[in-house]
This record gives structure tokens, sequence and C-alpha cells, in this order.
């Protein structure tokens, strides 16, 4: 097992399956401790549990990006316990059944849903952990995105999935790019990098399991950001092979 993160702390929403789950195995397995996040503790318990297995330093915190109070114990239980945040990783994020419709036909309600996981998540949790990162040396921020979040994209006929107009997932990508770009533009002069990160269509439960990128790959870009050096960027979005167009 690699050391190059030994020392570093990293908290990964939605850590305890998919690509957040690959995230946190990927951090570990070079030396950082991992708080494995999850709504369910039981849930996020096995998947620490089972890090521990390969000799990952992982702990399971009870986390739910919409209930504040799991957000903040959190941040009081990283302070406590190690008085700084490395990185975080905002991965937790949800697309519903009632998404799969025209835009005009989808519930007003499953944008709300959505948005409240996918985007005001995001923000609490960046929010919350902000002074935790700000005593890190090297403090970074990924947010997991979608390509499907790319306005450029959704207006090229030929993108691979240009009939995919899920209008609250879709647009919840969009506004987690945007806030990338927001925080990122505060933080300018400090030592953390904020970089939105797309995992290609990676197989998945949001997916039924059909993407065709395993979650090994879908991890690549999230851990390169979450580790990128002093003069690394910072408010882009990346996949894999490099700059994903907004």
């Amino acid at each position: 097992m690699s050391e190059d993160l030994k020392g570093k702390v990293a908290l990964i929403t939605g850590a305890n399956k998919g690509i957040g789950y690959e995230i946190a195995r990927q951090l570990g397995s070079r030396g950082a401790t991992v708080f494995v996040a999850a709504r369910d503790i039981g849930r996020g318990q096995e998947a620490a549990d089972k890090l521990g297995l390969s000799g990952i330093d992982a702990k399971a915190v009870q986390l739910d990006v919409v209930d504040q109070k799991t957000i903040d114990s959190t941040a009081q239980q990283i302070e406590s316990e190690f008085g700084k945040l490395d990185i975080l990783v905002n991965n937790a994020g949800i697309l519903s059944d009632g998404d799969r419709l025209p835009p005009s036909q989808v519930d007003i309600q499953t944008l709300r849903h959505t948005y409240e996981t996918n985007v005001f998540g995001v923000f609490a949790v960046t929010k919350a952990l902000l002074p935790l990162l700000k005593k890190s040396t090297a403090g970074r921020i990924v947010n997991i995105s979608s390509g499907l979040g790319s306005l450029t994209l959704n207006l090229d006929p030929n993108y691979e999935f240009a009939n995919m107009k899920l209008v609250a997932y879709n647009s919840s990508k969009t506004a987690v790019n945007a806030l990338t770009v927001l925080f990122a533009a505060e933080l300018k002069d400090t030592p953390i990098k904020v970089n939105a990160a797309d995992p290609g269509f990676t197989a998945t439960d949001i997916n039924q399991h059909q993407g065709y990128r395993t979650v090994e790959q879908g991890a690549k870009a999230a851990v390169r950001l979450a580790t990128l050096p002093e003069d690394g960027s910072t408010g882009g979005f990346f996949d894999e092979n490099g700059v994903v167009p907004w």
C-alpha cells in the first residue's frame, strides 16, 4: 500500500457503495484516513469494515446531505479527532424515476427533491467543512458532476447522450458546476482547490448498473483532483481525459 497520502484526512459523501466507495478505497490505499459518509450508518460501517480488511484506515460516519444535524456532527467529529480536513469529495447524488420524462411533464416536486440532495446538499456540506479544509496545508474539494450537466454537450446533437434530457438531474449538475466555479473564485487566494469531476457512464445504482464504465474508471478523475499538486488547477470541470466543456 502506498503512503503518499499518509497523514491526510478525507471525507467522501455517499461512500458506502459505487463510485464513492471506490474513491474512498483509492485514497485509503494511498495512506489517507477516509471518513466513509453514509445516510445509513450500518451500511457505512459495513463499507468501512470492508476497507479495513485491506489495511485502510476507514471510519464510518452517518451523514445525510439533507440533514444539517448529521453534517454538523460529522464536522465536529473530524475536528475533535484530527483538527483538519484535507480532502472533501461531494459524491452523494440522486436521480429520480420521475425525471425520466420530457421536461414539461416532470413534476415540480421531482425537481425540488433532486436539488435538495444534488445541489443544496453539496452547498451545505461544503460550507460546514470549509473551516476544517482551511486548516489543511493543501485542501481539496471535488464535486462529482456529470457530462449531462454540460450545457455545451446538451446542445450538441452528436453528443453520445444527447437523448438524455433529464431536466432535474442534468440541471442539478449544471448547478453543481456553478457552485464549483463560485467557491473556487472565493478561495483562489488560499491553498484550497475546488474542481468538478465527470466520472462518465459508470455502472452504479443510479443507472441500474447499465453504465459501461467500471467504478475504478469512474473514480479516476475525482482521485486525481483530490490529490492535485500545489500548482494544480482550480475552478475546472474534468474527466479522466481532460477538460469537459461547461
